[in-house]
Order: structure tokens, then sequence, then C-alpha cells
């Protein structure tokens, strides 16, 4: 079933906008999260972190707001 809209081509225009806009801002978080994720993975890796046991790891994570599962 396919329905169609009708709308004027600035409004249309305006719609995409604010599309693009929260397109962008979706990525910009995802983005960062990567970069957090990044780090605390290096910080595991290059020993900074004490932590022994995986759960002792996964508990670093969660408690830096990584989840983990």
């Amino acid at each position: 079933m396919t329905e169609t809209i009708t709308m004027p081509r600035g409004e249309f225009k305006k719609l995409i906008s604010d599309v693009e806009i929260v397109i962008n801002d979706v990525e910009s978080i995802l983005s960062s999260e990567d970069k957090l994720t990044k780090k605390r993975i290096d910080d595991i890796e290059s020993g900074k972190v004490k932590g022994k046991t995986e759960k002792e790891l996964d508990e670093y994570l969660k408690n830096r707001g990584i989840r983990v599962g």
C-alpha cells in the first residue's frame, strides 16, 4: 500500500534540512562514543588500568559509561 502526501516545496526543503541536522547530530554523538570507547580500551591495553580479570575490566568500562555485554 502506497500513500502520497503533497506539501509546498519550501516546507519540503525545511523538512529535509531538519532531517540532515538530526542525522549530523546522531553521527556526532556516535563518533564521540566511538572515540571514548577506543580511549578506554587503549587505557586497558597499555596497562593504565589495574584490573586483571575480565570482570574487573568490564566493571572499569561500565563505571566510565561504556556499555559492556
